[in-house]
């Protein structure tokens, strides 16, 4: 039996909660870095910033030539599932990870390559 391809068209984290969370570890990060970091067009994270500030889960305030953001306290998760449970916990725990935005030499978990043709000996 040929080995199955992992689906990669999905991941556990949405743009939208990325964004967020650089936002949480740096107030004032641009536009640009976002998307960089996220892998996203800068007009993409701008529409990304854009909702998030419509829904009211930040604020952003001009200071100079950069926008300084301010996630608002207290905001709940939208899907009916999670929605009582603060956005912040969930923001705690990924501002924790670094970005590493461009890092392609992180490998990929064990037995999960594309392309990988090992077999059990």
């Amino acid at each position: 039996m040929e080995p199955v391809e992992p689906r990669t068209s999905w991941t556990f984290v949405t743009n939208h909660a990325r964004i967020l969370a650089m936002i949480q570890r740096n107030p004032e990060t641009r536009l640009r870095d976002m998307a960089a970091a996220c892998r996203l067009t800068e007009r993409a994270a701008q529409a990304i910033v854009t909702d998030l500030e419509s829904a009211g889960y930040l604020t952003r305030a001009r200071h100079g030539r950069r926008n300084r953001y301010r996630i608002t306290p207290g905001t709940l998760f939208r899907h009916p599932a999670e929605g009582r449970h603060e956005v912040a916990d969930l923001l705690m725990l990924l501002a924790q990870l670094d970005p590493s935005p461009g890092d392609e030499t992180r490998p990929a978990p064990a037995g999960r390559r594309a392309g990988s043709d090992r077999t059990n000996s």
